[in-house]
């Protein structure tokens, strides 16, 4: 699995190393068949590090941009950039973010080089004005890095105080970058500045209750995400079995705990994401296969986890990554790896419900991160241990996926984030 105990080969924590072992809808234009779901069913500080200063761009360079939006000059259907995550710390890893640009019409991807001077950059995320870039850097020694986008400038790196941090968002306000350690099973934050630049981290808790869950040895931050209402953020803890929820004092970055959802042992779960009405959220369950939908209640940031589901996985180990939700709320998709399929479901009930309606290969091995384009219009699965990115079209009407054209080639890929 991707996550669990942690594991020592070089220095590597367990979801690193086994993410590098190699080992009813419309019909979609794909190397295999859907597999159909189910019946219907319901549910209920600061330091330097290599290149900090400039962060060179070999090579090729990107698609122009208008000045600091991180956006193609000229807007319309013109090419959009595409970043890529990886690890450089490991065979056949990349050299740093990879650069390329995506067609937002067919889909097609087209390299533009490596920005280095970030290590193991496994995870990405974009601040809300689309000016800066934030990275974390997977390493014992945890960090998390910003990069200006308009000229790729690395604006420098700020500790998070715990290790092999896999996980960071920005606070819909922009002041507030929030991170999970994996390794350590902390969370941190830091603030934002005027130009971008993190500062000192503000606060870092780590998980101490409940006690691991079966097969942990420890607590595993996972993500740490902001609810819909702003006022409450939410970390997933696989170690714990725990969703843990807190209010982040938006003045002086602290956090307080105010709830904790706890999955069944040994769900180990690894990823949330919200429905866009704000009361519900789905969270996929790494270790024991599922997915859950659960109630969220904005005046106190609760949340209440369902009953487990299925997700369409065959026969074989699979462990879910990611679940994402399209932004009308009809649809949502789940990453299976191992089963190395895409799972659609029916969003119902306003969000109370889901609804498996099939399975499609992604066309690569080991989907680690799916990505919505601006528009919704294209998915992007990173594919780690095939080293690909696959790219799909999203049937607006149905919520079919078609796979738009070969793979795009890309070292360990483990994160794409398009723009």
């Amino acid at each position: 699995m991707d996550g669990g105990a942690r594991a020592a080969r070089g220095g590597w924590s367990r979801r690193r190393f086994v993410g590098a072992v190699a080992g009813v809808a419309a019909m979609v234009a794909v190397p295999a068949p859907a597999r159909p779901g189910p019946e219907p069913g319901s549910g209920p500080g600061s330091r330097s590090g290599p290149g900090s200063a400039t962060g060179q761009v070999p090579g090729e360079t990107a698609a122009p941009e208008a000045a600091g939006t991180g956006k193609p000059a000229g807007g319309g259907s013109g090419p959009r950039p595409l970043y890529l995550g990886t690890y450089t710390s490991i065979e056949g890893g990349g050299a740093g973010i990879g650069l390329a640009v995506y067609d937002p019409v067919t889909g097609a991807v087209t390299g533009r080089g490596t920005l280095t001077g970030v290590v193991d950059p496994s995870y990405l995320a974009v601040h809300p004005n689309g000016r800066t870039l934030y990275v974390v850097d997977e390493r014992p020694d945890g960090g998390v890095t910003a990069v200006r986008l308009a000229d790729r400038k690395v604006l420098g790196t700020r500790a998070t105080g715990g290790a092999g941090p896999c996980h960071l968002s920005v606070h819909p306000g922009g002041r507030w970058l929030l991170s999970a350690d994996y390794q350590s099973g902390s969370v941190a934050v830091h603030p934002i500045d005027g130009s971008g630049a993190l500062g000192e981290r503000t606060d870092l808790v780590t998980h101490s209750s409940p006690p691991p869950g079966p097969g942990q040895q420890g607590p595993h931050a996972h993500q740490f995400v902001t609810a819909p209402d702003g006022r409450h953020v939410l970390a997933v803890d696989l170690g714990t079995d725990t969703v843990y929820t807190y209010r982040l004092d938006t003045v002086t970055g602290r956090l307080t705990e105010t709830s904790q959802a706890h999955t069944r042992p040994g769900a180990g779960p690894r990823h949330l994401t919200f429905h866009p009405g704000g009361r519900y959220a789905y969270l996929a369950d790494e270790v024991d296969d599922t997915v859950t939908v659960c109630a969220y209640d904005p005046p106190t940031g609760r949340l209440t986890i369902g009953r487990p589901q299925s997700t369409g996985s065959g026969a074989g180990t699979n462990h879910p990554a990611q679940i994402l939700v399209t932004a009308d709320g009809r649809f949502a998709y789940l990453a299976n790896r191992g089963d190395n399929s895409l799972a659609r479901y029916a969003v119902e009930a306003g969000g109370s419900r889901l609804r498996l309606l099939d399975t499609v290969p992604v066309a690569g091995d080991f989907p680690r991160q799916i990505a919505f384009s601006p528009d919704g219009g294209l998915l992007f699965a990173a594919n780690q241990r095939s080293s690909t990115v696959s790219v799909f079209h999203v049937d607006r009407v149905s919520g079919a996926l078609r796979l738009a054209g070969e793979p795009f080639a890309s070292p360990v890929a483990v994160c794409a984030l398009p723009l």
